[in-house]
């Protein structure tokens, strides 16, 4: 019977150690350096219970209770440490709470290792008849009382921390739990039974059990992987997929919106847990998760489901414990298959609208051309019976004059918006040249002269012959014509409109002054906010096509890096000045070459 007895006490050791060896393989982790221990300290009480089995006199008996001791009293606290980092309790006092835990379990040892001084321990040892196992019957002491107390409340304390991780935690992580309750629970039922009468104790037989249960939870249940808090973090309240893997790649679990993205995660029900082989099927995605680094990884992740494109946006984590310790990694996948369906959509609209809006620039640009040409035609014939009913002396030549004013009018806003249109689209070409800036002007006044005459208003030019300007000579033409033609609209019978330049540095700075009505203050405040569009003028004036001119003006100004501005009195008049590139004696500004024209 010794024999028999010892023999199964060595095998439980060499499986406790076993476990130690599993764990260690595990190492990084607190958890199974705490599970090293614990075994290990369990297999010191198996073995010296062996030799206890064994032993043929006193010295003998109390050589294996040594033994035993260098384990016995560690057990219980280790375990219930085990618990606190499973269960990530008290993190941040865990080293002082450590301390406390082996407090009684460190006296204990000590207490034993001097019990021949003492006898807290062991009050005495009683020599069985017969030889009957075991050889030596123990008398207990106070602290092996203090002792047995302490390891139970330690071990029904680590029970009912179990409780709520256990209830909050999914049915891979419970597994896991239960397994380490039951193997904990073995060897403390067992040793009920020694306080119940029975000589031989049976705990250390309870490792045994112990053992086959944590063995079969490291190679079944992935033990010692994950702790349930990690996993609690992933689950709760999640509507993206996420697949939790431990530090080898190994799938520990998953949630139903994983299973919708990627249905082969289901495989790890018949056996299967590794990523190689559960998503062979997605090379990119699994190099993603072999190639991951210490930081958090982002990548698209695109599968055909069905007749379907699903397409994903995808995260890759590292999982720490509390000792910053990497355990895991979770894969989270967020499904932006309606927003990749939307955008797709978006495009197709987009190009419908550039379609359309190609087309609208054809029938804008035929439509003005159509009303342009008609207008100008007008313009020609009413300025010949202008003149032949002027010549005449007829009647109605005031009203017909009027009429000629509204028909140019109307042509010149036509122009403009022309002219606008084709700057808005970047049709309009830069091609800054050197001009003489007062042969430029006199061109000019020369095209305004015969309005101008119409309402004896005299026109003067105040520039330096040696000014030249690099400018784009169409855009120059508009911006003088139009500044003109306002200068003339607002300026009374027998006015003056003067134009004169002063060179500033590398910038010649022109002003078109007229001694007119001015500007009122509400059209000054719509000119200062620069807005590219007003509203036509309540009284039903022409004011709205001078000020869209001015609006065209300063765009094509900007084309020239310049600007425009302009100081106006109510009553006194108005001077619009804007500046271009420019130099004297036929130096030329530097600009930046040719470039469309649109606008800003």
């Amino acid at each position: 019977m010794r024999q028999w007895i010892s023999t199964f006490l060595f095998v439980a050791t060499g499986m406790m150690l076993f476990i130690s060896w599993l764990s260690y393989r595990k190492r990084h982790l607190s958890v199974a350096r705490t599970m090293i221990l614990m075994m290990l300290a369990a297999s010191f009480y198996a073995f010296g219970y062996a030799f206890e089995v064994l032993s043929r006199s006193l010295s003998e008996f109390k050589l294996a209770l040594q033994i035993e001791y260098l384990g016995i009293p560690f057990v219980s606290p280790l375990w219930l440490f085990l618990v606190l980092q499973f269960t990530e309790t008290a993190v941040r006092y865990r080293k002082r709470l450590a301390a406390a835990l082996f407090v009684i379990p460190a006296a204990v040892f000590v207490l034993h290792l001097t019990n021949d001084w003492h006898h807290l321990v062991y009050e005495r040892y009683v020599l069985n008849p017969d030889s009957r196992l075991p050889l030596y019957t123990t008398v207990k002491g106070v602290w092996y009382k203090v002792h047995s107390v302490y390891s139970y409340g330690v071990m029904l304390g680590g029970m009912l921390l179990f409780i709520p991780t256990y209830w909050r935690s999914s049915p891979a992580l419970r597994r896991q739990i239960l397994i380490l309750a039951l193997g904990a629970a073995a060897p403390f039922l067992l040793n009920a039974f020694f306080w119940l009468g029975i000589d031989v104790d049976l705990t250390p037989f309870g490792f045994a059990v112990s053992g086959i249960f944590y063995v079969w939870g490291i190679y079944r249940f992935n033990l010692l992987r994950l702790m349930p808090l990690a996993q609690a973090k992933v689950f709760d309240t999640i509507r993206d997929g996420a697949v939790l893997l431990d530090y080898e790649d190994q799938i520990v679990s998953y949630n139903r919106a994983a299973t919708e993205a990627l249905p082969e995660l289901d495989l790890t029900l018949r056996g299967l847990s590794g990523a190689g082989r559960v998503l062979a099927g997605y090379p990119e995605l699994l190099a993603r998760i072999r190639g991951a680094g210490s930081e958090e990884a982002r990548f698209p992740f695109h599968r055909i489901h069905g007749i379907r494109h699903r397409y994903y946006n995808c995260s890759l984590t590292f999982i720490y414990d509390a000792d910053q310790t990497p355990i895991g990694k979770i894969l989270m996948l967020n499904d932006i298959t309606e927003l990749k369906e939307n955008e797709s959509r978006l495009r197709e609209n987009a190009r419908q609208l550039a379609e359309l809006n190609a087309f609208k620039d054809k029938l804008f640009t035929v439509v003005a051309h159509d009303i342009r040409d008609p207008i100008a035609l007008l313009v020609s014939l009413t300025e010949l019976l202008g003149e032949e009913l002027v010549a005449a002396d007829m009647e109605h030549a005031e009203l017909f004059q009027e009429l000629k004013g509204q028909v140019h009018g109307t042509f010149q806003l036509v122009e403009n918006l022309l002219d606008w249109y084709r700057s808005q689209k970047g049709k309009v070409v830069f091609r800054p040249m050197i001009w003489n800036l007062q042969q430029v002007v006199r061109q000019a006044l020369s095209l305004a002269g015969a309005k101008a005459g119409i309402k004896q208003i005299r026109l003067a030019e105040r520039i330096d012959e040696n000014l030249s300007v690099t400018a784009d000579k169409e855009m120059l033409d508009l911006v003088l014509r139009n500044l003109l033609s306002n200068a003339i609209k607002f300026t009374g019978i027998g006015g003056l409109i003067e134009i004169d330049a002063v060179a500033e540095g590398e910038r010649v700075v022109l002003s078109v002054r007229d001694n007119g009505a001015g500007i009122d203050e509400p059209t000054a405040e719509l000119l200062r906010l620069e807005e590219p569009f007003f509203k036509a003028p309540a009284d039903g004036d022409d004011a709205g096509n001078a000020r869209f001119g001015l609006v065209l003006a300063r765009e094509f100004v900007r084309i020239h890096g310049g600007s425009l501005w302009f100081d106006s009195e109510p009553g006194k008049g108005t001077t619009f000045s804007f500046s271009l590139p420019g130099s004297v004696h036929g130096q030329e500004a530097p600009v930046d070459g040719e470039r469309e024209g649109s606008g800003e």
